[in-house]
């Protein structure tokens, strides 16, 4: 499998013919990534991992393409492209489908906790093929599996190092690549990187850095 890593969040997966795209958000190279794709998976409604209008265009213009969300996302959805309302399916958690040629298991439900006072939205993380863990916005540990390739959201409003650590230590994948990263400068970068690359290593993780739009056989 071919996994191409676009900035931010955003992850296109190919396989023989099915190409799945992952969280196209607005921080992302969002119509790029979702040229020539079968199938779109969202883990939440925030906009670095959902480009609305991007999405909708590739709904409308692409008649094959399927997207796959969480409820209120799909909700929205179907209201912006109303002639793709059929290709929107919503996703509960702890749920597993085929699309694309690809396997998916979905977990989680929620959104990590930001502020008291700011709402918290559903969040679903994504396991393709038993291979590919994206957990969105969430440090959910896909439970009684294991996971081949980690995608580690390195930075967030609401995570803090210690808890990206932990993660990639709980996970225990052979390997893993970052995602949610937009938001660091290349000092944070290799702070927070170094610390998950030899910390990691200790509990059997092999950390690499993907460039944007950098691509590799996972």
């Amino acid at each position: 499998m071919k996994l191409t890593k676009y900035t931010h969040a955003c992850v296109r997966l190919e396989k023989e013919s099915g190409v799945l795209v992952l969280d196209p958000g607005t921080f992302s190279e969002s119509a790029e990534a979702l040229a020539g794709a079968d199938a779109v998976l969202v883990t939440h409604e925030h906009q670095d991992h959902l480009d609305t209008k991007a999405v909708v265009d590739a709904l409308t213009g692409n008649q094959d393409l399927a997207l796959y969300a969480p409820g209120s996302v799909a909700a929205q959805l179907r209201g912006e492209a109303a002639g793709a309302a059929g290709r929107i399916h919503t996703v509960e958690p702890g749920s597993s489908f085929q699309v694309a040629g690809f396997e998916i298991r979905s977990f989680g439900g929620q959104h990590a906790l930001i502020h008291p006072q700011i709402p918290m939205v559903a969040n679903i993380g994504y396991l393709v093929d038993g291979n590919v863990y994206h957990p969105g916005d969430s440090f959910i540990i896909p439970d009684g599996l294991s996971v081949k390739t980690l995608l580690v959201p390195l930075h967030a409003p609401w995570s803090k190092s210690a808890e990206v650590v932990d993660f990639v230590i709980g996970v225990r994948a052979p390997r893993a690549f970052q995602i949610h990263d937009g938001l660091l400068n290349e000092i944070g970068l290799g702070i927070i990187e170094g610390h998950v690359q030899r910390i990691g290593a200790k509990y059997g993780t092999e950390y690499r850095h993907l460039a944007a739009r950098e691509s590799v056989e996972v």
